[in-house]
């Protein structure tokens, strides 16, 4: 992994900086957006590392029951505001069911994934903590951290919704969210990953639908955009909605592009 954007971390995958990205005026500042995966196995080494970046804001994007399974290790002195949300019920993450239920072939994880995006930008607990995230953004306070699960599809969305209100360019914000195939080490994995899964459910799944599960497709990026302007009728309008207005939106570029 030699992209300078990924940090290389021990026990926490897909960690990295989303700034750095060309708009107009300038740039976004780099060391301030940071992206990842869940840090329930980070090192002791990690931690250190994380405590380097002076948090200021740590977006949680997990259920309470992903929460619970993996809870996050903090470095010492620990201080950043926490954004969670515990709204809705304790249901598992709804690709953990599919992994358990369905016959996890290319097809179907495929169409799990396009219907997952569709359905992503308007899940409640998802419209309330994108909110207070952008919230955060304009406050100004420092550093943030955005992170789920893998660090791949919530925030995914999260960090292209960011891109947007920056004016990434779209070929841009669309490497970002690609480089997840890249900083979550997907080909590497893949072997202990597949055998993993054939352990746990009893069923060898295709490399193919796990190699979907550990990684990122453009079209399934697409697919929650098309569902935004579909519902929204646009980015900006689905922005307005969720408090993020034109005014908040001004106030994050400012603050973010040097």
């Amino acid at each position: 992994m030699t992209d300078p954007r990924i940090l290389p971390l021990e026990g926490v995958e897909n960690f990295r900086d989303y700034g750095g990205y060309a708009v107009r005026g300038g740039r976004i500042a780099s060391g301030q957006l940071f992206r990842a995966a869940h840090q329930a196995r980070a090192t002791p080494a990690d931690l250190e590392a994380m405590a380097t970046l002076k948090l200021a804001t740590l977006v949680d994007l997990r259920r309470p029951r992903e929460r619970d399974n993996d809870p996050s290790l903090r470095h010492e002195g620990f201080t950043a505001q926490v954004i969670q949300c515990d709204l809705g019920d304790q249901a598992e993450a709804p690709h953990v069911a599919f992994l358990r239920e369905t016959d996890l072939t290319p097809q179907s994880a495929r169409a799990f994934f396009l219907d997952y995006y569709d359905k992503a930008p308007f899940e409640p607990r998802h419209l309330e903590l994108f909110g207070r995230y952008f919230a955060a953004l304009a406050r100004g306070d420092g550093p943030v951290l955005i992170h789920c699960t893998a660090g791949k599809d919530r925030t995914g969305l999260l960090a292209a919704l960011t891109h947007h209100v920056l004016g990434v360019h779209p070929d841009d914000a669309r490497e970002d969210y690609l480089l997840t195939n890249v900083a979550a080490r997907v080909e590497q994995r893949l072997p202990m990953i597949t055998q993993a899964l054939e352990t746990s459910l009893g069923k060898r799944p295709s490399e193919t639908a796990v190699r979907a599960f550990l990684g990122v497709d453009a079209i399934y990026l697409d697919a929650a955009f098309d569902s935004i302007a579909a519902h929204s009728g646009s980015v900006d309008a689905y922005l307005d909605a969720i408090g993020a207005d034109a005014a908040a939106r001004e106030t994050i570029r400012a603050r973010l592009t040097v």
